[in-house]
Parts: structure tokens; sequence; C-alpha cells
């Protein structure tokens, strides 16, 4: 299994609308950098992501699943963009904050201090465990 961050807007796509989407989960559409493409492309079904909530809040809320593979963005009319589709498996009980990441020495390399900007990233194993840890994930 392969780890992930995944961000969103929550006033655009929030953790609450990722839970009662249910066991059918949602497309993760718009997303529009080709690193972040690639990310998507990389996922398989049953990998795990956090849930970041950006912009407000800036914490990992939660963990999705992917529960389908690449599949062509329907949002992005004729264009080569791709969505996974997720489901949403717990919250983070204690959201990890930004600030919080930046301050632990265990990920100071972490693709969230180093790419700020990027929408879709790899989580390294021991990254995931330690995020999990500070958040009060059991497993």
């Amino acid at each position: 299994m392969a780890y992930w961050l995944v961000k969103s807007e929550p006033d655009s796509w929030s953790w609450d609308q990722q839970v009662k989407a249910g066991a059918k989960g949602t497309e993760w559409t718009g997303v529009r950098n080709h690193t972040a493409k690639q990310n998507l492309q990389k996922m398989k079904k049953g990998d795990r992501a956090f849930f970041y909530h950006s912009n407000v809040g800036k914490d990992v809320v939660g963990i999705v699943e992917v529960i389908r593979e690449a599949h062509p963005d329907p949002t992005a009319k004729g264009e080569p963009w791709v969505v996974v589709d997720f489901k949403a498996v717990e919250p983070v009980p204690q959201p990890v904050s930004l600030e919080m990441i930046k301050h632990e020495p265990k990920l100071k390399e972490m693709a969230l201090i180093k790419y700020s900007r990027l929408s879709v990233q790899p989580v390294t194993a021991d990254e995931w465990k330690q995020v999990c840890k500070m958040g009060g994930v059991k497993g």
C-alpha cells in the first residue's frame, strides 16, 4: 500500500462532505497540475491518503481510501486530466496542523513542507505513522 496526501479547500469540498458521500465515494476532480496528475495516476485501489483542509484550517482532518484508480476527469472537457475515486475511512481525532508538522523533526522532509502548493502528494510510510500518531489515529 502507498500513502498520499490530498488537499481540498473546505469551502469547496470538506471532510464532512466526503464522509456524507458514503461508501460510493467521490471523484477527486479539478486537479490541474502535471505532478499532481502523475501522483493520481500512481495511486492503486486500497491506497490511503490524508485528507487535508487547505487555505482554511490547514489541517490533516481525515483518511480516505482509493476505491477506483485513475480515469478521465469529467470536468476537464477534452483535456487529458484524471481523477481517482475516494471514500472516507476515518476522521483524524485530533487534526494535525501544518504548524505541528513543520515543528516535528521527523517530518522535515515531508512533501507538504517542501512542495506546499502541490495538491496531491506522496507520503512515506514513516511520515504516515508519525502523522497518525500525532493525530491519535490507531493502527
